[in-house]
């Protein structure tokens, strides 16, 4: 195990990734343990077994869906292709048959794969239902809009702030939640602002990103209050100067290059682009009152907040609203999706109706620039128009999206999205809330 996890196709994959099949593999082997058997002595039927267990065993208090089950199965292909490529195993447990592809080729796919995987398992909000959610959930407010007494958060404005981002810009929680504050652009009157994901904090490669003004607007609050009284803080208990491992940065260069300076006279440099969020985690600048973290996200005594932390955030959110009877709820990537049914909404209205553009004109302008879902699948980082097309076009699928935009002359998106939360039942929204 230890060489395969040194070595591609492992390696190859998204730390996060990496994470979660790690995980699935000491679940498996752990189930294998207690029937005395090892991972390399796995037969089909002790996979068939495992897949009962997760999927429909009545002891299993847990069981899992088909989307999860789906996952872990591709986990384990990956691991006994690898072995029985090596010669580590006889026979691959992971039982495989041939079928059509759409395109009309063949291919092979496990024998226990699932067949419960919906085109799209994920929920999206308009964005009345966001900021309700955000407010009430994270900000300490009542449903009625109101402040709420009772509420003892000390790290609203952040917490706050950075569920913002993630609804303003589209990205993912790791993604977010390694930013370095450079690199975010200063506010000016922009409605978005571009700015550029390193491909080590991306899952697959780094790409430009835009992040909305009311968005960087939270975030630029937070880092002029919260953020730089944690700092304050930290650095007058001296925090900062007893911590180990400390590489200060000394220049970025024009080409990306990071170079820092740490105790005893060492010296380095990396490229910005290559700088994974344990690296970043050691990070510091020099500000005007001395070293603060050069990471963006801190935590109540000043240092660098690790990324993982932010999925107990939502579901504390998650626990208030439901308290207070809001059927209301967010995860990190409930505020991605949400980001981008906005975009294609956003830019379906714009090239049918604010630019005016007739069928054939509309064709020439993709031809040039790109379509909608082109367009959307590069904001996000997808890999291929596909799988883009197989995660939103499920909520509008069926509206007529064209006539729904020839509509009323002063529709706008948020009513748009409305309409389809209220058709679809897959979008969530509070009709009669202040848009």
């Amino acid at each position: 195990m230890s060489e395969f996890f040194r070595r591609p196709p492992f390696v190859g994959k998204a730390p996060g990734t990496q994470e979660s099949y790690a995980l699935d593999y000491r679940l498996f082997f752990t189930f294998l343990w207690r029937s005395g058997l090892t991972w390399d002595r796995a037969t089909a039927e002790d996979l068939e077994g495992w897949e009962d267990w997760r999927l429909r065993a009545e002891a299993n208090d847990a069981p899992i869906g088909g989307a999860k089950w789906g996952r872990e199965l591709a986990a384990l292909r990956m691991l006994y292709d690898w072995a029985t490529a090596r010669g580590y195993v006889a026979v691959s447990p992971v039982r495989l048959r041939s079928v059509r592809r759409r395109d009309g080729a063949m291919g092979e796919v496990p024998e226990l794969a699932p067949a419960d995987v919906r085109t799209s398992d994920v929920k999206w909000l308009t964005p009345r239902a966001w900021r309700l959610w955000r407010d009430v959930g994270l900000r300490g407010m009542l449903p009625d809009g109101m402040e709420d007494p009772a509420w003892r958060g000390r790290n609203d404005g952040r917490d706050a702030a950075f569920a913002s981002l993630l609804y303003g810009s589209g990205l993912r929680r790791r993604e977010a939640g390694t930013l370095l504050a450079s690199e975010l652009p200063p506010l000016s009157d922009q409605r978005f602002y571009a700015a550029r994901l390193a491909t080590a904090a991306a899952k697959r490669a780094g790409r430009h990103f835009y992040v909305s003004h009311a968005s960087l607007r939270e975030v630029s609050d937070y880092r002029l209050t919260t953020r730089a009284l944690a700092v304050r803080r930290a650095q007058e208990a001296g925090v900062y100067e007893r911590l180990g491992g400390v590489r200060v940065i000394e220049e970025v260069t024009r080409r990306g290059e990071v170079r820092w300076s740490a105790s005893g006279g060492r010296t380095g440099r990396v490229g910005l682009n290559e700088l994974d969020d344990r690296q970043r985690l050691r990070l510091f600048v020099r500000g005007p009152q001395g070293l603060e973290p050069a990471m963006l996200w801190l935590t109540e005594s000043g240092l660098p907040r690790r990324y993982r932390g932010w999925s107990n955030l939502f579901a504390r959110a998650n626990r208030r609203c439901k308290a207070l009877g809001l059927e209301l709820f967010a995860t990190p990537h409930m505020a991605r999706h949400s980001f981008a049914l906005r975009m294609v909404v956003s830019l379906h209205y714009a090239m049918d109706r604010r630019m005016g553009l007739s069928p054939d004109q509309r064709r020439h302008y993709e031809e040039i620039y790109g379509g909608v879902w082109s367009m959307v699948k590069d904001l996000l980082g997808h890999r291929s128009e596909e799988t883009t097309r197989a995660i939103y076009l499920e909520p509008v699928r069926g509206l007529q999206l064209e006539s729904l935009l020839m509509g009323r002359e002063d529709s706008e998106t948020t009513e748009l999205l409305a309409l389809i939360a209220e058709r679809t039942g897959l979008v969530l929204d509070v009709p009669g809330a202040v848009a």
